[in-house]
């Protein structure tokens, strides 16, 4: 009945260094959870930031709206409230104010009780030269395994 939905944010791990992460709910509506569940979301422009109060919500995040809904349809860029301990939401806000590191979304699954959940990061942004080095490292490795590939044969 239930299809396997994995969204996730190709960009991150090429414009951020991940130095931890951690798994957290989503505040969703009735519309967005069904519009998820059909695997249509964006997370590639998307980052998360703490508001006063301490609570950490996901800005940018895209979820289209549900095709089968009347007119109390979702806004599809609104800011979602994520779901974390208070001890990881102390850690993650003392991170990113003393040290200037942020928090991108990862990914966006669907666990197996059916609950919507969002891995996230906390980064470093690549300078870049390491975004260069990235490639240079892909590309050596493509082309190691394509020779080892063509000398087994």
């Amino acid at each position: 009945m239930q299809q396997n939905i994995n969204i996730k944010n190709k960009r991150a791990r090429f414009d951020y260094e991940i130095l931890d992460t951690y798994t957290a709910g989503i505040v969703l509506g009735g519309t967005e959870i069904k519009s998820l569940r059909q695997g249509k979301a964006s997370i590639s422009q998307s980052f998360c930031e703490f508001n006063d109060k301490g609570e950490l919500f996901v800005v940018n995040m895209q979820i289209d709206e549900y095709s089968h809904a009347s007119h109390f349809n979702h806004a599809p860029k609104a800011v979602r409230k994520l779901l974390l301990n208070k001890r990881e939401l102390k850690k993650l806000q003392k991170e990113v104010a003393t040290t200037g590191l942020t928090i991108v979304p990862l990914k966006v699954f669907i666990n197996d009780r059916g609950l919507a959940k969002m891995n996230i990061g906390l980064a470093k942004g690549k300078k870049l030269y390491d975004k260069r080095e990235t490639i240079k490292d892909r590309d050596n490795k493509r082309n190691l395994s394509r020779i080892k590939k063509s000398f087994n044969n």
